[in-house]
């Protein structure tokens, strides 16, 4: 049976009210699978080098917290700078977030992801429009880029949410929940950012709950792949040529 493919350019950019509601169902589902972990789990290694599922669990949790209120987003962004120093100021941020809770317990962590996740949610949907529109020097790729305040909040944070907790499914050899009207729209909207990226011809069939066809214009690569895979080499974990070589941020 031959599925119809979505043309990209009908793929929906993410907006404020559909942000909180995605934001808020990945912050639960990251924080279940945190607690569905063994005492062994915690240590394992992940697709992130430098991290164990520890780790990766204070960068979540810092990413929840660091934007739940005004205060705490100024107090990461200096930070961040100063981290940063010269780089990425999202490298400083992720620094400095997972040292200011590698103190933590296992159930501190999670009370404070259970506390922050639905707090971040709200906030994030409620920031005003200047801060929303504020410049953010990042880097894609190995290339500089500006991006606005606006687009991390409604898409970024959501969606290292949702690799990380591909992650720490791999790593721990849990089941990765996926349904097709979360993962597969966080997925989509992936897709469509990763079709501006490189403004190429495609057909695209994405397998699995969250996976899809997409296609724009005529000719041009014919790819077949897992959703979750796909994303993972968009995101750096893992290496691919042709178009999936396009880098899309996550």
């Amino acid at each position: 049976m031959t599925m119809t493919a979505t043309p990209i350019e009908e793929v929906q950019t993410i907006r404020r009210a559909e942000a909180q509601a995605l934001a808020a169902t990945e912050n639960e589902r990251v924080l279940e699978l945190l607690r569905s972990l063994d005492e062994d789990d915690w240590a394992n290694p992940t697709d992130c080098p430098a991290w164990d599922v520890r780790a990766l669990a204070g960068h979540v949790l810092g990413g929840m917290e660091g934007f739940s209120s005004t205060r705490q987003l100024v107090h990461i962004m200096r930070a961040a700078s100063k981290a940063a120093g010269e780089g990425p100021l999202v490298d400083g941020m992720t620094r400095v977030q997972v040292a200011e809770r590698a103190d933590l317990g296992r159930g501190e962590l999670l009370d404070r992801l259970a506390a922050a996740g639905p707090r971040s949610a709200r906030w994030r949907s409620r920031v005003p429009a200047p801060l929303r529109r504020m410049p953010m020097k990042e880097e894609v790729g190995g290339q500089p880029e500006t991006w606005r305040m606006g687009y991390l909040l409604d898409v970024i944070l959501t969606r290292d949410t949702w690799m990380h907790r591909v992650d720490i499914a791999r790593a721990t050899g849990r089941e990765l929940v996926r349904t097709t009207d979360h993962d597969g729209r966080i997925v989509a909207d992936a897709v469509a950012e990763w079709a501006r990226r490189h403004g190429a011809p495609f057909t695209l069939r994405l397998e699995g709950p969250a996976g899809g066809t997409f296609s724009t214009g005529t000719g041009g690569e014919d790819l077949e792949i897992d959703a979750v895979e796909f994303c993972r080499l968009l995101s750096g974990r893992g290496t691919a040529g042709g178009l999936l070589a396009t880098a899309v941020p996550f």
